[in-house]
């Protein structure tokens, strides 16, 4: 399924948004790939990967506390 509208024409018919639906990608990962997609393609380059940098820690952050909390639960057994 396609979006109504390409918020960065690539030629191709599609923006980042319908590939992160495709792969289910969740918030962080969504917005980590929009940014490197984007970086260049606006004013400050250096600010969109900052961005998604930022998206990519809070996604390891996210899993390093999930990961914990099995392995607590597992022990707590």
């Amino acid at each position: 399924m396609r979006s109504t509208q390409l918020h960065y024409e690539n030629g191709k018919g599609y923006d980042i948004i319908d590939v992160c639906k495709d792969y289910a990608l969740n918030f962080n990962r969504g917005n980590i790939i929009k940014y490197v997609a984007r970086a260049g393609k606006k004013k400050d380059e250096l600010q969109d990967l900052r961005k998604a940098l930022d998206y990519l820690q809070r996604e390891i952050t996210y899993l390093e506390e999930k990961q914990k909390e099995y392995i607590k639960q597992t022990i707590d057994r």
